[in-house]
Formats: C-alpha cells, sequence, structure tokens
C-alpha cells in the first residue's frame, strides 16, 4: 500500500515538473516569436534562403511608424512591439514571386520570348474594279462641220494609236487652205510672210502638220480631215455619228487605257491606320483565282462614308493582258508597312481593365507582374510599346489559364497576393490575416485582437486596436474566437489602417 501511495505521488510531482517546463518552453517561444527576425518574403523562405540573423541590418524601425530608424533592437516607443530590422535587400525582391519546378509543371506554366518582329496587319477588304483615269484622253472637233464617216462605231473598241477615228467635213477648212495656197503660190514680197501666218491659222483649226504637208505636195485643198486616235485603248465614250454636225469643242471619242486599272477599297474606319499610301496590295478576283495581281496603295479618299463607316483607299493594280474589268469584283490583302516592334502573344497580356500585365520569368523560380503598354492585336501577337525588351521570357499561361478573362484576373491576384504589393500597385489592394479576438466596442466600430505575421506589411505578431468600416462586421463576435480579416491597402490620414472584412476562422489554426 505505502509503495502505491508513493509511486502516485512521484507521478504527481512528475505532471506538475512537466506543466512548469512546458509553460516555460512555451513562454520562451511567444518571447522568440516576437523578437526573432522574419523572413524577407515568403520565397526566401520557400527558397531556403539566408535567415535574417545570418544578415546584417541596416537599421530598425517600427512597421506601424516606418519614418523613424533606429541602430539597434529594441522595444518600440510607439507601439507594444518589437523593432523590425530592415536589410540592404529588403526591396530586392519586392513584387517577386518563387514557384517551385513542381508546382510550375503542376499549373502548366509555360513561357515564351519577346521578340521583335512586323505586326501582319491582317486586314483584307473587298472593292470594285474601275477605269484608271490619269489614261483617259478626249477627242474633240477644232471647227464646225459635218461627220461624213466613222470608222469606229461602238464602244468599248479597242483602238492603237494613230488608227483613224472619222473624217469631218469642213467649209471653214476648205477657205482657210485655198488661202494658205494661194499665198504660198504669190510672187509678192509680203506673200512669204502672209502665207506663214495663214499655215499658222491651219494649225489651229486642227490640221495636223501631215495633212498640210500633203497640201503642199498636191497643191489642192482638202475640206475633209481625218481623226486619229492618240493613243492605245478602249473607246470608253462614244459621241460621234455619221452625219452629225459638229462644233468646235465637242467631245467626240474618250479613250482609256487598261494597262493598269483602280481599285477603290472600303477599308473599315477602325483599319483606316493601317493603310498608307506605298503599301503593297496583292489582289485576287473570282474570275481569275489562280492569279495574283500586284499594287499599291495610292491615296486614301478623305472622306468617310456615313452609311457603312468606311474609308475608300484607292489602289492602282497592273493589268497584264487586260484581265481586269471595269465593274469587276476583287479581294484585296494589305501587307504591312510598319517598322519593327517589340511583339508577345496575346494570350500571354492579362488584361485587368485599369492596365495591361505581364508576368516576367526571371529565371530559378522567380516571376514579376510588370505594367506594360500595349499597341494593336493582330495574328495572335500584340504589340508592346512599353514595358518590356527584346529576349526577355514572359508566362503565356498554362491551359486553364486561358479558359476565361475570370481565370487570367484570379491568377494574377493570387499571384501579386502571393508576392505582396508591387511598386506600381494602385491604392486598395487590401491586406489580410488571421487573429483572436480580444475585447469588442460595438458602440466604438472597434476591436482588440492578436492577429499573426502580416508578410505584405512586414508586420510580426502583435496585439492591438483597429476600427472596422461598418459595425455590422462586429455581429456575432465574442472574446476568443478566432477570424480572418482584411484591411485597406493604404492607412487613413491619422495612419490607421482600417478593417473592411472579417470571416470566421475554421481552418483549426491556434495562433
Amino acid at each position: 500500500m505505502k509503495l502505491k501511495t508513493s509511486l502516485l505521488i512521484a507521478a504527481a510531482f512528475a505532471l506538475v515538473g512537466a506543466g512548469i517546463g512546458g509553460g516555460y518552453w512555451y513562454a520562451m517561444q511567444r518571447m522568440g516569436s516576437m523578437t526573432a527576425p522574419q523572413p524577407a518574403t515568403a520565397a526566401d523562405a520557400a527558397s531556403g534562403a539566408p535567415a535574417d540573423a545570418e544578415r546584417k541590418p541596416l537599421y530598425w524601425h517600427d512597421p506601424m511608424v516606418p519614418g523613424p530608424k533606429f541602430d539597434k533592437p529594441g522595444p518600440s516607443p510607439f507601439m507594444d512591439m518589437q523593432l523590425v530590422p530592415v536589410y540592404a535587400d529588403a526591396g530586392a525582391d519586392q513584387g517577386t514571386v518563387t514557384i517551385s519546378p513542381r508546382t510550375t509543371q503542376n499549373l502548366g506554366i509555360r513561357t515564351v520570348e519577346v521578340t521583335m518582329g512586323r505586326m501582319n496587319t491582317g486586314l483584307s477588304t473587298v472593292g470594285a474594279v474601275s477605269i484608271d483615269e490619269r489614261t483617259m484622253v478626249t477627242v474633240q472637233s477644232r471647227v464646225s462641220g459635218y461627220i461624213e464617216k466613222l470608222h469606229v462605231r461602238a464602244q468599248y473598241d479597242a483602238v492603237t494609236r494613230g488608227q483613224p477615228l472619222a473624217e469631218i467635213y469642213a467649209p471653214e477648212w476648205l477657205s482657210a487652205q485655198e488661202e494658205y495656197l494661194a499665198l504660198k503660190r504669190s510672187s509678192q514680197p509680203a506673200a512669204r510672210d502672209l502665207a506663214q501666218a495663214a499655215r499658222e491659222r491651219l494649225t489651229l483649226l486642227g490640221i495636223t502638220e501631215t495633212q498640210i504637208k500633203r497640201i503642199e505636195q498636191s497643191g489642192k485643198a482638202d475640206a475633209r480631215v481625218t481623226l486619229t486616235a492618240p493613243d492605245n485603248g478602249l473607246v470608253w465614250e462614244l459621241g460621234a455619228r455619221d452625219g452629225m454636225a459638229v462644233t468646235p469643242g465637242l467631245t467626240l471619242f474618250r479613250l482609256v487605257n487598261l494597262g493598269s486599272v483602280w481599285i477603290h477599297a472600303e477599308v473599315p474606319e477602325t483599319d483606316a491606320a493601317l493603310v498608307r499610301p506605298g503599301a503593297p496590295v496583292e489582289a485576287r478576283t473570282a474570275a481569275y483565282p489562280e492569279q495574283t495581281f500586284k499594287g499599291k496603295v495610292a491615296v486614301l479618299l478623305p472622306d468617310v462614308n456615313a452609311t457603312t463607316r468606311t474609308v475608300k483607299a484607292r489602289v492602282v493594280l497592273g493589268n497584264p493582258g487586260g484581265r481586269l474589268k471595269p465593274g469587276m469584283f476583287a479581294t484585296l490583302a494589305f501587307a504591312s508597312s510598319d517598322k519593327a516592334s517589340l511583339m508577345v502573344p496575346s494570350e500571354a497580356v492579362i488584361h485587368t481593365g485599369a492596365r495591361a500585365v505581364a508576368i516576367v520569368a526571371e529565371g530559378d523560380g522567380k516571376f514579376r507582374p510588370v505594367d506594360i503598354e500595349t499597341g494593336r492585336d493582330s495574328g495572335g501577337m500584340t504589340e508592346v510599346r512599353k514595358g518590356l525588351t527584346a529576349g526577355q521570357r514572359i508566362v503565356a499561361s498554362g491551359q486553364f489559364l486561358i479558359d476565361s478573362e475570370a481565370s487570367l484576373k484570379s491568377t494574377l491576384s493570387r499571384l501579386e497576393s502571393a508576392a505582396g504589393p508591387a511598386k506600381n500597385d494602385p491604392p486598395g489592394g487590401g491586406h489580410v490575416g488571421a487573429a483572436r479576438v480580444n475585447s469588442i466596442d460595438a458602440a466604438a466600430g472597434k476591436l482588440d485582437i492578436t492577429h499573426g505575421p502580416i508578410p505584405s506589411l512586414q508586420w510580426p505578431e502583435m496585439t492591438m486596436g483597429f476600427r472596422v468600416e461598418d459595425k455590422t462586421l462586429l455581429q456575432g463576435l465574442k472574446p476568443g474566437d478566432r477570424i480572418n480579416f482584411e484591411m485597406r491597402g493604404e492607412p487613413d490620414k491619422d495612419g490607421n489602417y482600417i478593417i473592411t472584412r472579417i470571416q470566421p476562422d475554421l481552418s483549426g489554426s491556434k495562433k
């Protein structure tokens, strides 16, 4: 019996000793958590970076009042907490996320290189073939008379240079020719000068040099003159008929050359900046699908169709063999005439609404979000004007990241949350933490909590009071509750961070 009593007493002393030892160990651990230096970032801890104790601090400060700097550790004169060391490389990896190769593979993350190249405009449109108005020639009568004979009687007949078009009988020409021949035969001293003036009159009446020489050789006046084609082409307009009276200035023929043609392409107003004079163009028609007609943009016409919101671009095309006929429809492909620029796959650009972001792969599993300025999109590529350099590698995302724009945004949010607020992030990014509720003042909208470390602010574990944005957030809370909370990204004018959201901590955390 005595032996049993002795054993019970010994066991009781052992339990008491263990309790005292455990309490002492817990107290020392708690003090260590208040004073032990924290890793600069979660990435450093994950990658096995040197602990803060192995690095030399530049100075110490209170994260709640970061302005004053202290040359040694100790309690903060402003808050009930220890001063936190600041190291030379504390901001080196700001905004950088480290992801293990295994996680990178599981997420399906792939990277691409930022390259220089020319944007393929991909602009294709249609237009109708028309004549090249620069080749049009007009044949008119210079005297009054009558058409005795037409050599070309139908519109669109082909003619060649020098081919007779029509013969005109002009009484006025008859008297002028007889006067010239009479003066030429005269032996009077002044007849030579008068004959020269009469010859010039024949020229003004439209009589060609060849006809004048024929009159001089034959010595007979000829009141009939033949109008000839000044160039090769088609009779585009025919205004002459047999026996018709003509007067000076009356248009009898209009000739055009179809060696080149125009196409007025309908370019959408939004793509007008992509079409520039001199840009090469390729045209195809349904009539000749195997043949490509090459040309260039001559001019962008200065008017916009109010109905279709298109701008006309005049394209000049070579027309070998006259295959392209006025009125035909053609499909036009415009080639780019832009200078080389930085390009990345469009899927690699994350559009958040207010900005465009690319995730730069810096090697060794490190990724950093960078704000970029984008230009045009074409053919699955996006022009980058600012923010990246050629040769950098950026994340083109895994397959699940391109399911929807929402997936891209949530992924960026997770990356930026893990990395902490980036340098260029707008205010209001928010900070999150976990805490135990100590006391609540519902009337004043305040509560006192003991929260764990908050890496985004480089805060260690400490006890402090906060105001809430809405007093309804305190409903249902009681001292001892474990909560997850979120604060505004920037303090108010008094330097206080405001809690904007509170949720019960269901993870079972005891911190």
